[in-house]
C-alpha cells in the first residue's frame, strides 16, 4: 500500500470514529417533547442478607419435637347432651297424631389436647376442650400410654382456657417462651392430637399478630391471637404453639375455614395471657380479673384525622363506664389510648390482653391522645362485678345399682351386666358368667370394644358364677386400678383390662 492510501485510509477511520461520536450526543440531547422522565421504580437498598441454613432448620424441628412431644396429652371428655328436639321439630315430619317421647340424654365425646405445666400434674388446655366434663368423664392419655382420671380444675370463657389435674409425679414439663416477643415471619410448631392422630407436629410460621376473630361472644372476652399457618385441625385445641427454642408461645385454640378442617388459618392465644389465667385458676379456683371499664375500637384514617391524628394510632375509647377505674384516673370518652405499660397499643385485643393479665388493685400506666396534647395517666384497675365462670368435677363415682334382682349396672365402668339362666348357658355353651346387656356409648368398657352380649366368664383370673361375684371384685378395687376380664363373644374369647374411672 501506497504512503497515499495509507494516508485516506487513516482519514476514513478517524472520520468514522467523529461521526459516530456526534450521533451517540445527538440521540442523548434529543429527546421526544411527549416523553416525561421516568422515576426510579422499586427500592435501591442492598439486599437483606438472610441465610437459610436447611440441615440445621431440620435439625432444629427435630430437637424441638424430642423435647415437647413428652409434655403433650390427649384428653378425651365424655359429657352428657341436653336431651333431644323439642317436639314440635317432628310434628312437620310425622303430624299431630304422632306419638312424640322426648329421647333420653345421650353421652357425647370430644378429643382435644392438653400441655403439662408442672410435675405434679396440672395441665392446660382450652375451656371448649373440657366443657362439660364437670358432669361427665376426662381421661388424660400421656405420650407414653398412661392414662389418668383428669380433675377439672376450673375454666375461664373470657379467655377459651382451663386447667385439668392428674394424680401423677415427675412428669415432663414444657418450657415457656415470651409471645410478647413473637415477629411475623418466625418458625413455630404446633402439636397435638388432630383428628385422633396422637402428638402431631406440624410447622410453619407466625402469619400475623394480633388478631380478633370474634369466637368469644362476650363484651369482655379477650381476643388477640397469633395466627399460624402451621397445620391445625379440630384435635389440637389446647395444644401448644412452640417456637425453635421449644418454649411454648401459645395454646392452639382455633381456625379459620369454610369446611371446618385445615385451610391454613390456624390462631393460638399467646402464653403471656395463658400462663396468669392458669397461675389464677390453680392458686383461686378462678381467674381474678382487673378491669378498665372503657368501650374501645380501632380507629380508621378518617376518624384519626378528624381527632387531630396524622395516621390511625393508638385506641379509640368510645365510651367510659360510670364508677369504674377508668373514669376514676379521668379518662375520657373521644381519648386515644396510644400506650399502655409502656407499650404501643394500636388494635383492641392488645390492649385487653395486657390489661386481661392484670388483677385487681394493680395500676396500670396510660400514655393519652387528647385534643392535640399527649398525657399520661395513672388507673387502678377493678374487680369484675359478675362472678367468673368456674367448674370443678365432682369425684364422687356412683357405686354398683341394682337394677333389678339379678341385673347390676356398673357406672363406673359403663356396663350392666345380668345372671345367665340355663338357656343362656346353653346357647352361649358356658358353664358359668354374667351377660353384658347394655354398654354406654364412650364408656371405659366400649372403647376397649365390649359389647352387649359379650359374657364375663373370669374377673382378675377368678371365675364370675353371677353378678354378685363380679360386683365384689369390683368393688374392691380403687379408682385408677385395673381389673382384668375374660370375655366369650361370637370371635371366641379374650382378656380386657378396664381402668376403674
Amino acid at each position: 500500500m501506497t504512503k497515499k492510501q495509507v494516508v485516506g485510509a487513516i482519514a476514513l477511520v478517524l472520520a468514522g470514529i467523529l461521526f459516530g461520536v456526534i450521533l451517540t450526543s445527538g440521540f442523548n440531547a434529543v429527546k421526544p417533547t411527549s416523553a416525561l422522565d421516568v422515576p426510579i421504580i422499586g427500592s435501591q437498598d442492598k439486599p437483606t442478607n438472610t441465610r437459610f441454613d436447611i440441615l440445621s432448620t431440620q435439625n432444629a424441628f427435630v430437637q424441638v419435637a424430642k423435647e415437647v412431644v413428652p409434655t403433650v396429652v390427649s384428653i378425651k371428655v365424655v359429657s352428657k347432651s341436653e336431651g333431644g328436639a323439642r317436639p314440635f321439630d317432628f310434628f312437620h315430619f310425622f303430624g299431630p297424631d304422632f306419638e312424640f317421647k322426648i329421647p333420653e340424654p345421650r353421652p357425647q365425646e370430644g378429643m382435644g389436647s392438653g400441655v403439662i405445666i408442672t410435675k405434679d400434674g396440672y395441665i392446660l388446655t382450652n375451656n371448649h376442650v373440657v366443657e362439660g366434663g364437670e358432669k361427665g368423664s376426662i381421661t388424660v392419655t400421656l405420650w407414653d400410654g398412661r392414662e389418668f382420671r383428669g380433675k377439672l380444675i376450673g375454666r375461664d370463657k373470657l379467655t377459651d382456657l382451663a386447667v385439668v389435674k392428674i394424680e401423677a409425679n415427675d412428669l415432663p414439663v414444657a418450657r415457656f417462651g415470651n409471645s410478647d416477643e413473637l415477629q411475623v415471619g418466625q418458625w413455630v410448631l404446633a402439636i397435638g392430637n388432630p383428628l385422633g392422630l396422637n402428638l402431631t407436629v406440624t410447622a410453619g410460621i407466625v402469619s400475623a399478630l394480633s388478631r380478633n376473630i370474634g369466637i368469644i361472644r362476650d363484651s369482655y372476652g379477650v381476643e388477640n391471637f397469633i395466627q399460624t399457618d402451621a397445620a391445625i385441625n379440630p384435635g389440637n385445641s389446647g395444644g401448644p404453639l412452640v417456637n425453635l427454642n421449644g418454649e411454648v408461645v401459645g395454646i392452639n385454640t382455633a381456625i379459620a375455614s369454610r369446611t371446618g378442617y385445615y385451610q391454613g388459618y390456624g390462631f393460638a392465644i399467646p402464653i403471656n395471657l395463658a400462663r396468669k389465667v392458669a397461675e389464677d385458676i390453680i392458686k383461686y379456683g378462678k381467674v381474678r380479673r382487673g378491669v378498665l371499664g372503657v368501650q374501645i375500637s380501632q380507629l380508621d384514617e378518617s376518624t384519626a384525622k378528624g381527632l387531630g391524628l396524622d395516621k390511625p394510632r393508638g385506641i379509640l375509647v368510645q365510651d367510659v363506664i360510670s364508677g369504674s377505674a377508668a373514669e376514676e384516673a379521668g379518662i375520657k370518652a373521644g381519648d386515644v389510648i396510644l400506650e399502655c405499660e409502656g407499650k404501643e397499643v394500636n388494635r383492641p385485643g392488645e390492649l385487653q390482653e395486657i390489661i386481661a393479665r392484670k388483677r385487681p388493685g394493680d395500676k396500670v400506666k396510660l400514655k393519652i391522645y387528647r385534643e392535640g396534647k399527649t398525657i399520661e395517666l395513672t388507673a387502678t384497675l377493678k374487680p369484675r362485678k359478675e362472678e367468673e365462670e368456674v367448674a370443678e368435677a365432682k369425684d364422687v363415682e356412683p357405686p354398683a345399682k341394682e337394677i333389678e334382682p339379678g341385673v347390676v349396672s356398673f357406672e363406673k365402668l359403663g356396663l350392666t351386666v345380668a345372671n345367665l339362666d340355663e338357656e343362656a348357658r346353653s346357647k352361649y355353651k358356658v358353664k358359668n358368667g354374667v351377660i353384658i346387656t347394655k354398654v354406654e356409648p364412650f364408656s371405659e368398657a366400649y372403647d376397649k370394644g365390649i359389647r352387649e352380649n359379650d359374657i364375663i366368664i373370669e374377673a382378675d383370673r377368678k371365675p364370675v358364677r353371677n353378678v354378685d361375684d363380679l360386683k365384689k371384685i369390683i368393688q374392691s378395687r380403687k379408682s385408677g386400678e385395673v381389673i382384668l376380664l375374660r370375655l366369650r363373644s361370637s370371635a371366641g374369647n379374650r382378656f380386657v383390662g378396664l381402668k376403674i374411672q
